[in-house]
């Protein structure tokens, strides 16, 4: 009975493909299947012949692949937050001082004979907006933090980019590195997992922090362009000051275990690219004609 429908489309005429997962007699198996309806005078069908493919290893294989590149990506996830742990102390430090700083005055206007109610409501709502700021901070890192299957959405990659900015603000700072954003007006959605792509841009800044941490003879700048690229695609470049790409490690630079870095994982990249990849992009690297080097990544855009 389960396969009648398709027997009865092909003695009308009709070729059908499909791909599925069925109960068999030896279990649920993914099959491949397709009907042909042969006509023996060349006008009217008078069998069918069925050509069946077992897929089940094949895709029980590609399931294992996708949930083991998931863990790698949430474990990289997890170690770049612990790398950026005074980062994300500090920006949620800040707001928690400005609190008990405007909740202390508050209380001290309020004691006063003849208290300055609009003081005290300006006070209050700078606590409400400092509380929400650092709430945003910790939803942005319980996003990174949680083990969860990609959620894919239309987003809006300057969006993207700017909520990042503030888990990586006081790293930027601490190596003295001024970071300028670029980013075209107006660009078209991209369908995408919001919290992978952050993976993504995190693991490009870093790289890029980390790139000019020796240089001592000119600025360390960073930059976040966004853009158009080859007609509907959505790119995203991080540029960097620093030394560049080495020519005889240009291949290997997404290799996964390549590392240039003492006690580094050599995951960041190779994870990046995996992703971009999912998500129907490339990412990849070129050398700046005066210092440094350029990691763009571009996606599909949507209508």
């Amino acid at each position: 009975e389960t396969y009648r429908p398709n027997f009865d489309r092909c003695f009308a005429g009709e070729e059908v493909s499909f791909v599925g997962w069925f109960p068999t007699p030896a279990g649920r198996q993914c099959l491949s299947a397709t009907y042909s309806p042969l006509r023996p005078d060349g006008k009217h069908v008078e069998a069918v012949l069925v050509i069946s493919r077992d897929l089940t290893q094949h895709m029980l294989a590609a399931e294992a692949l996708d949930q083991a590149q998931a863990e790698l990506a949430h474990v990289t996830r997890v170690t770049t937050l612990g790398e950026l742990a005074a980062s994300i102390a500090h920006e949620i430090n800040q707001p928690l001082a400005a609190i008990v700083a405007d909740a202390n005055a508050s209380l001290n206007w309020l004691r006063a004979t003849d208290p300055d109610l609009d003081m005290v409501r300006d006070a209050l709502a700078a606590v409400v907006s400092d509380g929400h700021r650092a709430g945003d901070v910790i939803q942005r890192i319980r996003q990174l933090a949680t083990k969860t299957d990609p959620q894919r959405a239309r987003v809006e990659i300057n969006d993207v980019i700017r909520d990042m900015l503030p888990l990586v603000r006081t790293e930027v700072r601490s190596h003295d590195v001024s970071l300028r954003l670029d980013l075209a007006p107006a660009l078209r959605p991209v369908l995408g997992d919001r919290v992978q792509l952050q993976q993504v841009l995190i693991n490009l800044v870093m790289n890029g922090i980390e790139a000019m941490a020796s240089v001592a003879d000119r600025p360390r700048e960073l930059v976040i362009r966004s853009g158009l690229h080859e007609g509907d695609q959505v790119l995203v470049a991080v540029e960097d000051a620093g030394v560049g790409i080495d020519p005889n490690s240009v291949n290997e630079l997404f290799s996964a275990f390549f590392t240039t870095k003492p006690g580094g994982m050599g995951m960041g990249l190779s994870i990046s690219r995996s992703i971009v990849e999912g998500h129907g992009g490339r990412l990849w690297a070129t050398r700046n004609a005066t210092h440094g080097a350029t990691f763009h990544f571009a996606l599909p855009g949507m209508p």
